[in-house]
């Protein structure tokens, strides 16, 4: 039986840091820990997991992430995943915390450990880190593929929210789950620690503790959407608010009142109605 390993390297030349020699950079880190490398562009098309490959690194943002984690997923195959951060906010990459040293992160691929981490279903999609529904979901909608966010990343994301602050969308989300059911206008969804950056309206989430952590906002108007995410940037705990409903669960039901997207790793994924739960087979993430 053959004792090579093959990496698989999925690269998206659209993510928002790719260049061609931190590709290339990956590549020789990986031979030089004697392992083949296969490079598989990962841009419009479902990727597709070669059954020679042993290991997988993707080099992206959390889109990308998304896409090639849930085709690993889906093949049934317990394969280490690495992520290179390249992308816009990267929220995978900051749990496992190997950086930008190819080397270093070749070393954990092949050599190390993995932890265990449940995706969430959401519809047909899976998704691994957060989703939410409410303003900012309808913020994303706006830019997930556009050109404003090639050019200023992140910061598309704060044009779009200041956009809609001038005619401020306002719906109401049944949500159930547990037995309950709560009415809110906004809602997040954690099954990593970290959203939209370096911060958490979840501390406690971990990928592999088998449960959703959920933060509901009863009222969404500009003032309480603002003061959450100051208190959200501020590092302050969410949940303390009185606005602010927080619980656990395995499975969640959603419903709005009007069609709204369910954004999840900075993507549209799904609208409401929508039931969203942990699904049963994890990726192993370096």
């Amino acid at each position: 039986m053959s004792t090579h390993k093959t990496v698989q390297l999925f690269y998206n030349p659209q993510a928002g840091s790719y260049s061609d020699a931190t590709i290339n950079r990956l590549q020789q880190a990986f031979r030089d820990t004697g392992a083949r490398v296969h490079l598989t562009p990962s841009v419009d098309t479902p990727p597709v997991i070669d059954p020679a490959a042993t290991h997988i690194c993707i080099a992206g943002g959390d889109g990308t992430v998304r896409h090639v984690a849930e085709a690993v997923v889906r093949a049934n195959r317990e394969l280490p995943v690495a992520i290179y951060p390249a992308g816009t906010v990267n929220l995978l990459a900051r749990e496992g915390k190997l950086g930008r040293r190819p080397a270093r992160l070749a070393q954990a691929l092949v050599h190390g450990t993995t932890r265990r981490h449940s995706p969430v279903k959401a519809g047909d999609n899976l998704f691994f880190a957060c989703a939410s529904v409410g303003p900012d979901s309808l913020a994303v909608a706006s830019v997930a593929s556009s050109v404003l966010k090639q050019q200023i990343g992140r910061f598309a994301y704060v044009a779009a929210v200041a956009r809609l602050l001038h005619k401020w969308p306002r719906h109401r989300i049944s949500l159930r789950a547990n037995g309950r059911s709560w009415d809110c206008e906004a809602v997040y969804i954690a099954k990593g620690r970290y959203y939209a950056g370096p911060w958490s309206f979840a501390p406690q989430a971990k990928g592999d503790d088998g449960q959703l952590h959920v933060v509901a906002l009863r009222q969404a108007g500009r003032w309480e959407f603002l003061r959450f995410y100051w208190r959200l940037l501020g590092g302050a705990d969410v949940v303390r608010d009185k606005n602010v409903i927080a619980f656990s669960c395995t499975q969640l039901s959603l419903q709005s009142d009007g069609p709204l997207p369910l954004q999840a790793d900075g993507d549209v994924v799904a609208s409401c109605p929508i039931d969203v739960s942990i699904h049963e087979t994890p990726v192993h993430i370096c």
